[in-house]
């Protein structure tokens, strides 16, 4: 308990699935303040609700809106950083869209459905990042980027969302070597199979009791949100594996 104790935190589709959970995991685990966004305030003050029973200590700031417009963006950030005192210590790039279902191959896949999965899948985190980075440098900031084997192996089907995710595990790699003589880490998480919404509109057919639940593959943001992490930057996490902290320890002793 209390690894995250006065960290400020932002994470963007936290209104359900695995960000709503990051939120009341990191408020369990002693964040200061969460700011959490997405598009409907009504969902994002449920998860406020939950947070305040849980951890009443935590200050939650609900924010919303959509990622699809940097205006809006722009909006959140300064939102954001003006409830925590100009200063972010965890960005946390969760919020996705999976396009339409089913899911068409590329061939016939809608331009306008795959401007805005990109738009929100890979340019919406790009953004937040150039937007928070000044008020993560004095004090260490992590950045934590979602991804997916989706990311890493062009499924059929899986279009522009899978093609987003290849995005966001370049852009993260690209921001780590850049920032490498910053304060500022950036490392990238794959949560794995999970029962949430999204999951269960993308395999229909599928059992959803045999993917795991969101509280299961937190640890891994717990850790990289810590400063446990301090030294690990540039690194792909994948969240169902048992040995991903033992190998990351690793990584970090030899740096």
């Amino acid at each position: 308990m209390n690894r995250l104790k006065g960290k400020r935190i932002l994470i963007t589709g936290a209104s359900r699935g695995l960000g709503r959970q990051l939120a009341i995991d990191f408020a369990r685990e002693g964040a200061a303040a969460i700011s959490i966004t997405a598009r409907r305030a009504e969902d994002l003050l449920k998860v406020r609700d939950e947070i305040s029973k849980i951890a009443p200590g935590t200050s939650v700031a609900v924010i919303a809106g959509n990622l699809a417009n940097q205006e809006e963006i722009e909006r959140i950030v300064a939102a954001t950083l003006a409830e925590f005192g100009g200063h972010l210590d965890v960005l946390v790039n969760n919020a996705s869209v999976l396009g339409p279902t089913p899911m068409p191959y590329l061939l016939d896949y809608p331009l306008e459905d795959f401007r805005e999965v990109v738009n929100i899948n890979l340019i919406a985190p790009f953004l937040l990042i150039k937007k928070a980075l000044p008020a993560m440098i004095e004090s260490g900031g992590s950045i934590i980027n979602v991804t997916s084997d989706a990311g890493q192996t062009g499924y059929p089907g899986w279009g522009a969302y899978g093609i987003s995710k290849f995005g966001i595990e370049g852009m993260s790699e690209t921001w780590a070597a850049e920032l490498e003589e910053w304060n500022v880490r950036v490392n990238w998480v794959d949560p794995g199979d999970m029962n949430t919404k999204m999951h269960r509109e993308a395999e229909p057919d599928e059992d959803p009791t045999q993917w795991a639940n969101p509280a299961d593959v937190t640890d891994v943001f717990i850790y990289l949100a810590s400063d446990e992490s301090k030294g690990a930057t540039g690194q792909r996490f994948q969240a169902q594996e048992e040995n991903w902290a033992l190998e990351e320890v690793e990584v970090v002793e030899e740096g």
